[in-house]
């Protein structure tokens, strides 16, 4: 079948699913393939569940007079290549954004800034590689004033690859820093790979937002066509901000430089962390360059709550969590720990997930996290994962070889009255002790 000929389809059934368990009537179901799943042979049950259509790429799954069942070369390419193709043929302005750290969370700054004034298309939790962009595009609607778009990598190569199916028109790159070393190969290849934003951007004379105060990605930015956000003094700023204080939630002043009266608007937000500074005031950039209202952005960044255990505060009976368990990285861990030594707090006490995919210089990484620890004062510090206990560390520190240990451990001597930190890759699953504490 040709691609235009699909497309027509899934103009008529808009709806996409690559789960079989989850089968919207009148859907299109991709029978994608796993590591230990193939699609193909749910095809037929999804049919029965109500799909429209099932796209499959295996002979012996189809069946002949069965227009239903579509056969394509490869399920995979064939999603990309009509996300594209719809991307494409509605033409709807598409800010593309990647980055080692804060990504997540700034994607949602931006889409909360934006929707004061349009209607936003974002990708929704973390759903930001191969299938989840794809499927992202495809809930694209006339209706979409401007999409928002996340890209994650873990290889060389990958954020090029997305690039080519979203084909933004504008860009933004966090920061870069030390994640996925495995994959990436050193600190030099996630530059290059988060780097590949900037290229597709170059190509096509789009604009990219940036960081002003980070060398890294002033680095790489040369060609480029720049509107920039900083901290730092600087002439050619479109947005500058500067911290007030952050006991626990960042508050800060921002304003907008281009104005003839350069009005300086103070925001109180909901969000752990002076880190999220840079995040916020990427969010205040680019709704100033789209025009938002000052009054609103400041409104929209007061408002937002994050709320997928990036930069929360829980308050339970006995204790004031910082939860941010879903990533960590050298860059994000060092980040996390220096922010939670400024908050002020009488007992403090942190829970450290091990962080993984750093390849030869994991036990250098995790030695650093430790040196840092020892900078904070914490009464308690527990360590969770095989790589945290090959370090040189103090006797006191506890150390777990997983989560259930640490959950025993909670159920034996619960910690009351603390300030705790909870950190850790979403891999060590320390969400699960948010509840018990």
């Amino acid at each position: 079948m040709e691609l235009k000929d699909l497309y027509d389809i899934f103009l008529q059934h808009p709806t996409i699913t690559t789960d079989s368990r989850d089968v919207p009537e009148n859907s299109m179901f991709f029978a994608l393939k796993g590591e230990t799943f193939d699609g193909n042979a749910y095809a037929k049950a999804a049919l029965e569940q109500g799909a429209a259509y099932a796209v499959i790429d295996e002979k012996e799954y189809a069946e002949e007079g069965n227009e239903r069942l579509i056969l394509v070369e490869d399920v995979l390419t064939t999603l990309q290549q009509l996300a594209k193709y719809h991307r494409v043929h509605l033409g709807t302005p598409i800010i593309g954004i990647t980055g080692t750290n804060g990504k997540t969370t700034t994607k949602e700054l931006i889409a909360t800034v934006l929707k004061k004034k349009y209607n936003v298309l974002y990708t929704q939790g973390n759903f930001n590689n191969h299938i989840g962009v794809p499927k992202t595009l495809l809930q694209l609607k006339k209706e979409h004033d401007i999409a928002v778009i996340e890209m994650g990598a873990n290889h060389p190569g990958e954020i090029k690859t997305l690039v080519e199916i979203v084909l933004p028109d504008f860009g933004i790159i966090t920061n870069v820093g030390k994640a996925h070393l495995l994959g990436f190969g050193s600190f030099e290849g996630v530059i290059r790979t988060k780097g590949e934003l900037y290229d597709f951007l170059r190509a096509i004379q789009g604009t990219a937002f940036i960081n002003n105060d980070n060398p890294h990605l002033q680095g790489i930015s040369k060609g480029l066509k720049l509107v920039k956000y900083g901290q730092q003094e600087a002439d050619d700023l479109l947005v500058k901000g500067e911290l007030v204080e952050c006991n626990p939630f960042l508050k800060f002043q921002w304003r907008h430089l281009s104005t003839v009266n350069c009005q300086l608007s103070t925001v109180q937000t909901h969000l752990i962390g002076s880190y999220n500074l840079d995040n916020a005031l990427a969010a205040a950039c680019i709704g100033t360059y789209f025009e938002v209202p000052a009054n609103d952005i400041s409104a929209a960044l007061e408002a937002y709550t994050p709320s997928n255990n990036r930069s929360q505060l829980t308050i339970t009976q006995d204790n004031k969590l910082v939860v941010d368990a879903y990533n960590a990285n050298p860059t994000s861990m060092r980040a996390a720990l220096d922010n939670f030594r400024l908050i002020k707090s009488e007992h403090k006490m942190c829970i450290l997930g091990q962080m993984g995919e750093l390849g030869e210089v994991s036990d250098e990484e995790h030695q650093k996290v430790i040196d840092l620890i020892g900078e904070g004062g914490f009464e308690q510090v527990w360590l969770v994962g095989e790589n945290f206990a090959k370090t040189s560390h103090p006797a006191n520190y506890r150390l777990f070889a997983n989560v259930e240990e640490v959950k025993t451990a909670i159920a034996t001597q619960k910690p009351k009255g603390f300030l705790i930190l909870i950190k850790g890759s979403n891999s060590n699953k320390l969400v699960q002790t948010v509840e018990l504490l």
